[in-house]
């Protein structure tokens, strides 16, 4: 344990919450690919569980190599001190991005606007629109939550100076 909380950086105990959550979140997102990529050909159920489960650990151990390797290039980037703060970052980002793009469907349906009914050229570019305000609202708030304010606070200002909107 002592070797896991060195390598992570980790101080306090409850620190070890991030490396829980990127577990999870690995295995998932290994899940995910597989269960898109299932042949429907299986006679047996066993060989699609084998199936399901052989693919879903090499594909988390496929995304924690490239997670290992963007820890080296953003770590000094954005001026983190501790690993398991790029882990807390990263988790904030997916259930952000996840969250605004959830929140902005019931929105633009209570606009009147839907996929059927209008052009994509009109729909999608309102959709971005709309989800862009939850979007920074929910980045800030995230960061909050799992202690990563002063990273979010900066890293919303710098987009927004990007837009042109000064705070």
């Amino acid at each position: 344990m002592q070797e896991l909380k060195k390598r992570w950086e980790i101080t306090k105990n409850w620190q070890l919450i991030y490396i829980f959550l990127g577990i999870i979140g690995l295995l998932a997102c290994g899940f995910f690919v597989a269960s898109r990529i299932i042949p429907s050909n299986f006679d047996d159920v066993t060989y699609e569980y084998v199936f399901v489960l052989a693919v879903t650990l090499i594909s988390a151990f496929l995304f924690y190599k490239l997670c290992m390797w963007l820890f080296t290039m953003l770590k000094p980037r954005w001026q983190v001190e501790y690993r398991w703060q790029l882990v807390a970052i990263f988790i904030v980002f997916a259930i952000t991005g996840s969250a605004s793009a959830r929140l902005s469907g019931p929105v633009v349906g209570w606009l009147g606007l839907h996929r059927e009914t209008t052009s994509g050229w009109i729909f999608w570019p309102l959709r971005i629109l709309i989800l862009f305000p939850f979007y920074q609202v929910l980045l800030v708030l995230m960061g909050w939550l799992f202690g990563q304010f002063k990273f979010f606070w900066a890293f919303e200002k710098k987009m927004l100076r990007r837009f042109g909107i000064k705070l």
